[in-house]
């Protein structure tokens, strides 16, 4: 096996089990930790994977996404911190969008239960799981249903969102970065991302620390479109004033 066969592998497992580790490479493919360190590092710089101490995990893009399932595995205790501080922000918004995706999912689970509420979201299991919620009405974007991530996409659910004045959006990206903004790897999603950006009062993007610093194919919102951040820990502090200084209010829990 030469290099790049090897490195493709690496690649294919990494999007398999959603998480590589060196040592287990080295054992795997018959080579010493250092080239593994070696060929993690040049996956990183081509954009494909993102390390950590001791591994890596794949960085969705154009070609790649991974699906709601495989989501709701990853960080669990951070996106529900998240998601806390993130309903938190509610605060008098009468009209609420709740993204696809499993933070948002838990930002629902999570919103006030003491007064009138209207969902609008593009997820199915979102909906799914406040339709039977006292005080919550939920509108359900319509469309075609894209099965990794159960939401709605194409002209039906914007052309639906163009008819609505939302309060508060409550939004997920595959990446957010200040060089490139937010992203997504598929053009539908992010059609119906930016539809809600123009519709929206206020937005606030929620989203764990290994979102920053990445980038996918579709642009949707910059930075500075923001209200607030919401994120964890992982992210350094220093990182986070960075982003601030952009105009987000940017909260770490």
């Amino acid at each position: 096996m030469d290099t790049e066969e090897r490195r493709r592998g690496i690649l294919e497992q990494a999007r398999r089990s959603g998480a590589v580790d060196v040592a287990k490479l080295s054992a795997d493919f018959g080579v010493s930790k250092e080239t593994i360190r070696r060929d993690l590092h040049v996956l990183e710089e081509h954009g494909l994977v993102r390390r950590t101490h001791g591994g890596a995990y794949p960085v969705e893009s154009a070609g790649f996404e991974t699906t709601l399932a495989f989501r709701t595995t990853m960080h669990v205790p951070e996106k529900a911190r998240i998601a806390a501080a993130a309903a938190d922000l509610v605060r008098d918004a009468e009209t609420v969008y709740i993204d696809e995706g499993f933070t948002p999912q838990l930002i629902a689970e999570v919103l006030p239960r003491d007064r009138p509420l209207t969902v609008v979201t593009s997820s199915l299991v979102t909906a799914g799981g406040l339709a039977n919620r006292e005080q919550i009405s939920v509108l359900l974007l319509g469309g075609r249903v894209r099965g990794g991530t159960m939401a709605t996409v194409d002209h039906w659910a914007t052309r639906m969102l163009a008819g609505f004045v939302i309060d508060l959006a409550f939004l997920g990206a595959n990446g957010i970065s200040r060089e490139h903004g937010l992203t997504t790897p598929d053009p539908a999603v992010s059609d119906v991302k930016s539809q809600v950006m123009r519709v929206a009062r206020r937005r606030v993007f929620a989203g764990v620390h290994t979102k920053f610093g990445a980038a996918s194919f579709c642009r949707f919102a910059e930075v500075s479109d923001f209200e607030a951040i919401v994120t964890d820990t992982g992210l350094p502090l220093s990182e986070a004033h960075r982003y601030s200084l952009l105009g987000p209010q940017v909260i770490r829990v």
